[in-house]
């Protein structure tokens, strides 16, 4: 469909947001963006909650919070921003009631984001019953790298997570630590919503989650997947 020429559109429509490829020319098109609660059990106990295994939740990010230029502007509204690594899983098909043992025929690839937080804000949400959207889901709030098919990689189930903040260790953790796995994550939402391809899933942090302020170089990864340089801008 041409948006110039039939005139359809009451104005020229956004870009569709998208993630670069490793190896490929090709971009993957982001349909949604999951994102699980408290999945490491020490992150769960930093944050004042049971580290034990209750049901999994989710919040969303919008696709256009995507960055892929290793710059993380400082958003306004907020004195405390935090950092939170995490292994990003990249869906290639979707469903619903998709089967723990047929979850990872949908993965496209992976790759590392952070879950960067208004942690002020999403604590003042917290108190009064409301959403988090306004702490979570802010512009440029996920940068992340490239993503790796599993065909080169496949379907990592261990490797370190990790954080350094200006070359200090701030966090570590491996994927073998979550709570709920990759399989379990895409079962579980396929209950409750219908999956596509596009769909993107960040899969929690581990303990040591902190502070950012201008200037800050970020240096995170998951060992076996990639690496994510970010500077706070």
């Amino acid at each position: 469909m041409s948006v110039n020429n039939t005139g359809r559109w009451a104005f020229e429509p956004a870009a569709i947001p998208s993630l670069p490829i490793r190896g490929s020319d090709a971009l993957f098109p982001v349909h949604r963006i999951y994102c699980i609660g408290r999945n490491f059990a020490a992150h769960a106990i930093e944050m004042g909650h049971d580290p034990n295994r209750e049901p999994p939740f989710f919040f969303q990010k919008n696709p256009d919070n995507l960055v892929t230029d290793g710059k993380f502007p400082y958003p306004d509204k907020s004195d405390d921003v935090h950092f939170e690594i995490e292994l990003v899983v990249a869906l290639a098909k979707g469903g619903k009631n998709i089967p723990i043992a047929q979850a990872l025929e949908h993965v496209y690839g992976y790759g590392v984001g952070l879950d960067m937080t208004r942690r002020d804000l999403q604590g003042e949400a917290k108190k009064l019953g409301r959403p988090w959207e306004i702490g979570k889901a802010f512009d440029a709030s996920a940068p992340c790298t490239a993503i790796i098919p599993a065909s080169e990689i496949g379907h990592p189930a261990n490797g370190r997570v990790w954080m350094r903040c200006d070359d200090e260790q701030r966090q570590e953790g491996d994927l073998n630590q979550m709570i709920w796995k990759v399989p379990e994550m895409i079962s579980y939402l396929s209950d409750y919503f219908t999956l596509a391809a596009g769909d993107l899933i960040f899969t929690g942090t581990p303990a040591g989650v902190g502070a950012v302020k201008r200037g800050n170089v970020l240096v995170g990864g998951v060992d076996g997947v990639t690496e994510l340089t970010v500077t706070v801008v």
